[in-house]
């Protein structure tokens, strides 16, 4: 007896610009999967924390050929928080996809197919989610793959500087470190990034800066 299909609970697909990480700028296909364990405070994303619709997995790979993008990033909510997620990510290396996954950092990394650029959040105190960074997955991260740090105020690039030092991240993989949009002053980060000659990238994300606050985009 043949095993039944994976199905994912999805919020939506769309194709746009990626708006983060070292692939800003990029045109790409989102994949955003419905549901997640945390509750940032200042999460962009609260609608994928429920609804959606469950596709299966041949359905989401028609749809992400149709946009015609060699991109294709998963993201959430955190994807993870489906199992399945891990044999669509395999999936979509295996038709020849560049995929990336946006993950919270929260879950065990040690199933994602090594040919996936994971974009892994360290969750910093300003997000009201510190306890929540499971710390063994720094062991999963290499050269193409990326730590990304949500900074709220000095506190939390306190805190950002010192686990960068503390754990070598600049060493292990590309490190992200982003304002909250309306909370952190981007030219005082700027500034202390500087100021403190961080081995980091610093990003602003790019889409709300073309869209605003639009989802899908």
């Amino acid at each position: 007896m043949s095993l039944p299909a994976p199905r994912l609970r999805i919020s939506e697909i769309f194709h746009s610009l990626q708006g983060e990480s070292t692939r800003v700028g990029l045109p790409t296909v989102f994949v955003r999967l419905t549901g997640c364990p945390l509750r940032c405070v200042w999460c962009d994303t609260e609608y994928a924390f429920s609804g959606g619709e469950m596709r299966e997995l041949d359905a989401i790979l028609a749809e992400v050929a149709r946009h015609g993008a060699r991109y294709v990033c998963v993201t959430g909510g955190e994807p993870l928080a489906q199992k399945p997620c891990l044999e669509l990510l395999r999936t979509l290396c295996d038709a020849g996809y560049s995929v990336s996954l946006e993950t919270s950092g929260a879950l065990d990394l040690s199933g994602v197919d090594a040919r996936v650029s994971k974009i892994m959040d360290l969750k910093a105190p300003g997000s009201g989610e510190l306890a929540k960074n499971l710390w063994s997955n720094l062991a999963h991260l290499g050269a193409h793959d990326e730590v990304k740090i949500v900074l709220a105020d000095a506190a939390d690039y306190l805190w950002a500087r010192e686990v960068l030092q503390a754990h070598a991240l600049a060493q292990r993989c590309t490190v992200l470190l982003s304002p909250v949009q309306g909370k952190l002053n981007p030219q005082d980060l700027a500034a202390w990034i500087l100021r403190d000659h961080l081995p980091v990238r610093m990003q602003l994300q790019m889409h709300r800066i073309i869209w605003g606050d639009k989802t899908g985009v």
